[in-house]
């Protein structure tokens, strides 16, 4: 086994807490499946949208980490509490931890590369040793622009805060059935999809650019991650806010990002300008 950097402990001692969420959370969506209502199902959506679509794909991902555009504070702020809602930990984690990704991408000290294993990059880097969710502090080197944010701060410390109050307010309003669809279930499917995008878009897919790691694009990823699965583009382009730089590559986000630009609530909003590029190719 290889060894991570200090934040990242590529082990085999498993992170007891973590994985009796994860478990408990599998148990609930397996469960929810047995208590269907079309309302239900449409929150669930909703929430999936509201969690992976606006907090991690446009807040964590394409605003906090990449600075992509520019948005008013309190959108930087709502769409920073809407990533805590998938459960991958608070903005300074996340964002610091998808940093040292592109720093390290497919090399020794990337935190999920498949490199160790594609059980590793989708899950395994989450399930073992240390991932320091709530080591707000060692994570702020990496994410000093959000540390100088009295918010961020509290919010990645207590990131568990707004998913408590949400799970909540769905028992009390819709009973159980309605908290197994809108928390376990979604929560779940979220962290599958969003995982798929450190394991599956580093093995399969194809390249439209000769990047130094092995990103790759897949669309039916990309369908289920709001434009994420655009991947090779990305790490081709990091700061472009722009993922499916062709007509047929959907990217949901991008079509969002622009509505939001016509509401006044998205600026400074940054495109690759493609210059150097290989034809498209299936990965060997």
């Amino acid at each position: 086994m290889s060894k991570h950097t200090i934040e990242f402990t590529h082990g085999r001692k498993l992170n007891w807490p973590t994985n009796l969420t994860l478990l408990l959370l599998h148990a609930g969506a397996i469960a929810a499946l047995f208590m269907f209502s079309w309302k239900a199902f449409i929150v669930a959506l909703i929430l999936h949208w509201i969690a992976v679509g606006f907090g991690i794909s446009l807040g964590y991902h394409r605003l906090h980490t990449h600075q992509s555009y520019q948005a008013p504070l309190f959108i930087q702020y709502l769409f920073a509490i809407f990533g805590t809602l998938t459960l991958e930990g608070g903005p300074i984690f996340w964002v610091g931890t998808h940093r040292i990704h592109h720093a390290k991408s497919d090399q020794p000290g990337d935190p999920h590369s498949p490199h160790d294993g594609g059980w590793w990059s989708h899950a395994g880097w989450i399930m073992f040793g240390e991932t320091n969710h709530n080591n707000t502090l060692l994570m702020s080197k990496y994410t000093p622009d959000l540390a100088k944010h009295r918010f961020y701060l509290w919010l990645n410390t207590y990131h568990w805060v707004p998913l408590a109050i949400l799970g909540a307010a769905l028992l009390w309003f819709g009973g159980l059935p309605m908290f197994l669809w809108g928390i376990c279930l979604r929560i779940v499917v979220g962290l599958h999809c969003t995982w798929l995008i450190n394991s599956a878009t580093h093995i399969w897919g194809s390249r439209r650019f000769n990047t130094k790691d092995d990103s790759r694009n897949i669309w039916w990823v990309a369908l289920i991650t709001f434009g994420e699965g655009w991947h090779n583009n990305h790490h081709a382009h990091p700061t472009s806010a722009r993922h499916g730089l062709a007509w047929y590559e959907f990217d949901i986000s991008w079509i969002t990002l622009k509505v939001m630009k016509r509401l006044r609530l998205a600026k400074g909003i940054r495109v690759a300008k493609i210059e150097r590029r290989i034809p498209e190719q299936q990965a060997a």
